[in-house]
């Protein structure tokens, strides 16, 4: 199953949902995610969540591909698959509530996406040091194939302790825009204090790091994949007891350009935490998938 760790691409859907549609809302993304991931296990893997504390019925969907070659062959299913085209041709809202498809369910202009490639050294033009980015599978392939490493490169982390999209009990979508100046500095720095707290809580929390592509540019996403909501609490001990890691936050970088700490590295007031918790049957008060009644498109038979 792609997940967040060894997917090439992720694209994160969103969409914001009206709340008389609550219910019916949840079914069509997770029927939707389903079909993909049975259909296509192949090509992309598919995870719907929620947001924990922002915005209510703002559905997200992580979408996992292989690389930016399968998008392709996600772009396909919307003209030739009939039984993907059908997911948005059925009647998800039930007559007693007058009836409709899914664009009926949902806001206008409020579906979004975002491209996110994970994070490599040498990325975009940035320096390390001269040696470390030249390490990087990307670099030393030959050949027109490219090949983006997935982001469990960037972790030592073993197997049975990593966590990602598909097994995290909570997950935060953290993004920040670097300053231009600091563009290698603040990689060096992201990266750094991603490691050091896959280093400390291993089988806790796995963080990676990516890049946002087709966005604004220098525009960075954490994934900080903890076990549950409660192990936020360490993360902030962590910070607070263990010196190396505050070493990563207090440690002057860049001292041909005048010494600068994280916190000039970044654009003020660009650093953004979503916290996302994955979708169940019944979550916030919807109803269970065997509750829901679906109109199917054209028939009018119950599914």
């Amino acid at each position: 199953m792609l997940h967040s760790a060894n997917s090439g691409m992720i694209v994160e859907r969103t969409v914001q949902v009206r709340g008389e549609f609550h219910s019916e809302s949840r079914r069509f993304a997770r029927e939707l995610a389903e079909y993909i991931n049975t259909r296509y296990q192949e090509v992309a893997g598919v995870f719907v969540y929620e947001e924990t504390f922002g915005t209510k019925d703002l559905i997200h969907w992580l979408i996992h591909l292989k690389s930016m070659d399968h998008y392709e062959t996600m772009v396909r299913m919307g003209s030739r698959d009939e039984d993907y085209r059908s997911l948005f041709g059925r009647e998800w809202v039930p007559e007693e509530k007058g009836g409709g498809g899914w664009a009926r369910m949902v806001l206008d202009g409020t579906l979004r996406e975002t491209v996110l490639l994970p994070q490599f050294w040498g990325m975009y033009g940035t320096h390390v040091d001269g040696e470390t980015e030249r390490q990087s599978e990307v670099y030393r392939r030959q050949g027109a194939e490219v090949t983006l490493p997935p982001a469990r490169h960037q972790t030592t982390q073993p197997d049975e302790l990593l966590l990602h999209s598909g097994n995290a009990g909570i997950l935060i979508h953290r993004t920040a825009e670097i300053l231009y100046d600091f563009r290698s500095e603040a990689r060096q720095f992201a990266r750094e204090a991603a490691e050091a707290i896959n280093d400390n809580l291993a089988g806790e929390a796995t963080v990676l790091l990516y890049e946002e592509a087709f966005g604004p540019m220098d525009r960075i996403h954490w994934l900080i994949h903890m076990k549950s909501l409660s192990t936020y609490q360490r993360l902030l001990q962590l910070h607070v007891q263990n010196e190396s890691v505050r070493d990563i936050f207090f440690r002057e970088r860049a001292p041909e350009k005048g010494g600068v700490t994280w916190a000039r590295m970044f654009t003020q007031g660009s650093y953004l935490d979503t916290a996302l918790t994955p979708h169940h049957w019944g979550l916030y008060a919807t109803g269970d998938q065997a509750d829901e009644t679906v109109v199917t498109g054209g028939e009018g038979e119950a599914s």
